[in-house]
Order: C-alpha cells, then structure tokens, then sequence
C-alpha cells in the first residue's frame, strides 16, 4: 500500500529556535479573558474562553499553520494511504502527563471513547472511523469507512483534545473532580483559579520539545467590562488583547500607542463567519425573493468601515475565503435599494413585520443590528427590534422563535466541517443554536454535499462544493454579512504570540519576551 508521508523537522526547528531565542526565557504575561470560562476540563467544554485558556493545558495530535496546513503537535509525524482510508500517527517520544505519568497511544485511544460522550462536534468526525488499532505504544492507527477528505483538519485540540486515561478512566467524566484542576501534557500547567479574578498557568519544566514554554507563567485576567480591559491595556496592567475582547472603536487608540502593535492572524482555522438567520418556515422570510431583497438592501460595505473599523471582508455565500474550496462563481448581491425594493414589489410584500434579534455581545452587535434595520426601513420593511440576554438569545434560536438574528460561526478549515451543519437537512433539529436553524431544505443538494465530503480529489471536491455554494447564494437561506477579523493587541516587545491558525489558543508555546 503506498502512503503520502509527513515527517516533522522538529529537531532542526528547535536547535535553531534555542539559538536565536536562548536569552529571552522567562518572564509573566498578563492576558484577557473574557467572559470567565465556565470549566477548563476542554473534552467538556468548548467555548471560546475555555479554548483560549485550555489551550495551553491540553495537546492533540496536531497544530496547523496559518495555511491550514498540518504541522507536528503530540505526533511527529503521519503516513495518509493512497487511497484515503489509513491514518498513521507516530507519537512524540518522552511525553509525560503534567502529573508526571507516561502519555502513550492508549491515551489516544482512550480519548476517542471520552469525546464520543462529552463533544457534540467531535462525534461527526469520529462518525467516519472504522476501527482505530494501537499496535505499540507510539503509534496511532485510524482506519476509516471511506475516504473523508477533511479528517486531517479534525486534531486540532478544540476538536480533538487528548484526555488523561489514569484520570479518567471508569469515572463519571462529568462530576470527576480533577475537572476543576485540569491535566495535560501542553506547554503550560494548571496552576490556580481565583473565579472573578484571574487564572494562573505556570511553566511546564517537562514539556517534550526541549528549550519550551520561554514564559515562565500566565495570567488569564477577568475583567469584566469592556471599558475597563481598554484602561487596564492603557495602564500597562495587561499584555494581550485577545480579538474581541474591546469594542472596535477603541482599537485604533489603542494601536497607536507606542509599542503597540496588533495582527489579524490566527483565526485562519475558525474563519469566524457573520450572517443573519432568516427564518425559511413562515412569515415574509420564508419567500425567496424577500431574502434576496435584503441582501441588496444591507449596506454591508459600510458597515465593516463604520461599525467594524475596516476590520473583515464581505462575504460572497456560506464559504469563507480563508475556507478551503471557496468559491467566488456565485450570484452576487451588491449594495442596490433599488433592485431590493423591486424584489419587495413582485413578491407583492405588505408590510408585514419581521422580528430581528440582536446579538447579545456588546455595543458593537447592537450598532450593527441597528444599522441593518435602518437599510431595511428605507427599502420599505417594516422591522421589529427584540432585545434579549444571551441566554434568551440562544432559546429564541433553539426554539426557531424569530424572523431575522444575528449570528456568526466558526467554519474549522473545511465545509464539510463547519459549513454543511447551517444547510444540510439532517441538522434541522429543535435545540441548539449551531445547526440549520433557518430550516433550509433543498434535496437535491444533500446527495452532492455527502459528496462532496468523501471525494479524495481535491479538484473534484471544488467543483462540488462549487456548485453547492452557486446554489446556495442563488437560494439566500441566510443572510451573509462579514467574514469577522478580531485583531489581536499585545506590547510589541511580546515576540511570536500567534504561531498558528487557531493563534492563541495554541500560541503560547512558542510566544517569548523581548528583554
């Protein structure tokens, strides 16, 4: 059987990280998080503070770079057979558990037991396995049904963290009370956690890849209130602004201080996409020529300039560009009133009311949704604004009980990883906020998206996600809004912070401080 092998050149990487960086060991950073996560054990939870923090703590068997290509993380290297169904992970030698215990393949295998109870996300990948076989100690086979073209973008460790086996095992994953102080084998350990206040991360001094962390700990601050993070960065009190965690407006002040800088990188992976759900069961929402009228109506350039800070990209349908098989041969929907009010016309629209929910996230959420309800108002729409906390946010959309809300999701490198789940009709199910909560329904499409995620060649799987998305734009399930950046703010002196496409959920290893 042939394979395609990556071997990882981890030892001449660190020889000549040790070399440039062997002076610039040690040191504190203060870093935001917001809001305060509400667990750290991330086999359980998998929101965004916890991936930020846990991050550090947890490892899996890949990272990926900035082009979302794989790179060595707890395996060094991998073999994918040539026809698409063997997976074979070669483990780092020497990797200890931050209790001192020996990692080993077991762990791995372990894991996939523990994730298929406790991650929702992590069952659809798992879903292609066959059989997975530990023929030693180092090494990890995944053998799948059929080909599935994304499941080398499936280890990343907010998908597939590895989980501690002699913490776990024969316990109720849950209640076990080693949740509360989290077990890795990342760069950093679980310290201590002073709820409302910070949590603190120390320096892992067994880490397997010699000469790192360079920090010596870290501190994740709780600071509740956006004003407050935008002073305490001021003051010199915090080192990180993570993407997100200032209103946009006081960005550019703050990137214009001196030794300040800022990037944009690191969210490659998630490719956090913004749009409007636009209820297809009932009400004006439900007819197609309404959904196309408010995509011509929304004026999304002016928007990210005025709202965002120049900060995104206009989307062009339900793949981001930073997404792999994207594809811009698709119906367009520039900013036209006109055309919207003639859409409005031949659908013979009477001024029935549509609901729109905000996001619950802050001013700049708040601004947007009144932005877009002043465009509809002037093509002639008749909006309702309905103001909500996150918790009412997340059952009115569970509950499908609105016309228009705000949402933005992650898309995880692939569509078949986190785009299918808005438009298949499998994912139509009362509950959760995250699925097909617009209730589109097209059946000729499903054939073609479970097609397109098993084809094994690259070209083939662009033509079908290509059509899928003509389709798709042409049909306006939602509607798309901005392809979100959330720049990341640090002291310049604060060297490699974002390493990779999830940044600084992973970044921390290799980030150092200028002396």
């Amino acid at each position: 059987m042939k394979y395609l092998k990556w071997m990882a050149p981890i030892v001449v990487a660190t020889t000549l990280a040790q070399g440039a960086l062997a002076q610039t060991d040690g040191g504190r950073l203060d870093v935001v998080v917001q809001p305060e996560p509400p667990g750290l054990m991330l086999g359980i939870t998998q929101n965004g503070p916890t991936q930020m923090v846990a991050g550090q703590i947890y490892e899996s068997l890949l990272r990926y770079d900035e082009k979302l290509q794989p790179q060595p993380s707890l395996a060094k290297s991998w073999e994918i057979s040539a026809d698409g169904l063997t997976y074979t992970f070669h483990l780092q030698e020497g990797v200890k558990w931050h209790d001192g215990t020996p990692f080993s393949s077991a762990d791995v295998a372990f894991s996939m037991q523990f994730l298929q109870e406790t991650h929702a996300r992590f069952r659809g990948n798992y879903s292609h396995v066959e059989t997975l076989e530990t023929p030693d100690d180092l090494t990890v086979i995944f053998r799948l049904k059929q080909p599935y073209g994304p499941f080398i973008n499936a280890f990343e460790t907010g998908s597939m963290p590895i989980v501690p086996k002699h913490i776990y095992e024969g316990t109720d994953y849950t209640t076990n009370p080693m949740n509360a102080t989290p077990i890795g084998t990342g760069p950093f350990k679980f310290k201590e956690w002073e709820k409302g206040n910070f949590i603190h991360l120390v320096k892992n001094p067994d880490y397997y890849i010699e000469g790192k962390p360079h920090l010596d700990e870290i501190y994740y601050r709780v600071i509740p209130d956006a004003a407050s993070r935008a002073v305490a960065f001021e003051t010199g009190e915090i080192d990180v602004l993570p993407g997100g965690s200032i209103e946009n407006w006081d960005v550019p002040r703050l990137t214009e201080m001196d030794g300040v800088c800022s990037t944009s990188k690191g969210w490659e992976f998630f490719a956090p996409h913004a749009w409007m759900w636009l209820n297809n069961r009932q009400g004006p929402t439900s007819n197609k020529l309404f959904r196309q009228a408010v995509m011509f109506a929304v004026n999304r350039e002016f928007v990210r300039d005025a709202v965002w800070n120049g900060f995104g990209t206009v989307p062009t349908g339900p793949v981001s560009t930073k997404t792999k098989f994207y594809s811009d041969d698709v119906p367009k929907y520039p900013y036209d009133p006109e055309k919207a009010k003639a859409l409005l016309e031949e659908m013979g629209y009477d001024g029935t009311p549509v609901r729109l929910l905000p996001l619950p996230y802050g001013e700049t959420w708040q601004r947007w949704a009144e932005a877009v309800k002043q465009n509809l108002e002037e093509v002639g729409v008749t909006v309702e604004m309905v103001s909500t906390d996150v918790a009412g946010w997340n059952e009115k959309l569970a509950n499908w009980d609105y016309d228009m809300a705000f949402t933005y999701l992650y898309q995880y490198g692939d569509p078949a990883l986190g785009v299918a789940r808005t438009y298949v009709m499998s994912q139509i199910k009362k509950g959760s906020p995250w699925n097909n909560v617009e209730g589109y329904e097209n059946p000729a499409l499903e054939s073609v998206w479970e097609a397109a995620s098993i084809e094994p060649d690259s070209e083939k799987r662009q033509a079908l996600y290509t059509q899928i998305q003509q389709q798709i734009v042409e049909d306006v399930p939602v509607a798309w809004l901005l392809e979100l950046e959330f720049p990341t703010i640090y002291r310049c002196n604060v060297k490699d912070v974002v390493s990779t496409a999830i940044g600084l959920n992973d970044g921390f290893r290799d980030a150092w401080i200028e002396k």
